[in-house]
């Protein structure tokens, strides 16, 4: 059984490879002040065919292999990644989802815009804002999104009123 997962090892070997991504899902509300927990890293990528290159680089190094492929060890690439789907894959620090797109569609370019850089003791990764996260679980409408949504509104009242005072 694998042990936690290591986020920053995981945003590490990204940031080193230049990869174009954004952290999305329970990291990001987790970073925006949300208390949540998640079990892996969600992420949403670039489909600039240069930044593919990168991801499957630091995929490779990452050890990633795609998840319930039944004894098979399948290792993205990417012909995967171009697809634009959800790949949900396993690395030597644990889950990585790299994701195409979410919610109804909304792909990097979409949500860049929605998303600032948050610097972790030197590690800067962009991160998905909280508005956006819950419009994107609305949109998912998957009975683990509408759980939570209750959680991030309240956070996102409690940030509002804080950053009004």
């Amino acid at each position: 059984m694998p042990g936690p997962i290591q986020f920053r090892n995981l945003l590490q070997t990204l940031n080193k490879h230049a990869v174009d991504y954004i952290v999305v899902g329970g990291v990001s509300a987790i970073v925006r002040g949300a208390p949540v927990n998640t079990l892996d890293m969600d992420i949403v990528y670039s489909s600039d065919p240069a930044n593919l290159e990168r991801l499957v680089e630091a995929l490779e190094e990452l050890e990633a292999i795609y998840r319930a492929q039944f004894g098979r060890r399948l290792r993205p690439q990417v012909s995967h990644l171009a697809a634009g789907g959800h790949n949900l894959l396993t690395t030597r620090h644990g889950p990585l989802d790299v994701l195409g797109s979410i919610g109804n569609g909304r792909r990097y370019g979409d949500l860049i815009a929605h998303s600032t850089p948050v610097d972790f003791d030197g590690l800067v990764v962009q991160v998905l804002d909280l508005e956006t996260q819950i419009a994107v679980k609305e949109e998912a409408g998957r009975e683990k999104d509408l759980a939570v949504l209750p959680i991030l509104r309240r956070t996102l009242e409690e940030t509002r009123r804080q950053s009004s005072r």
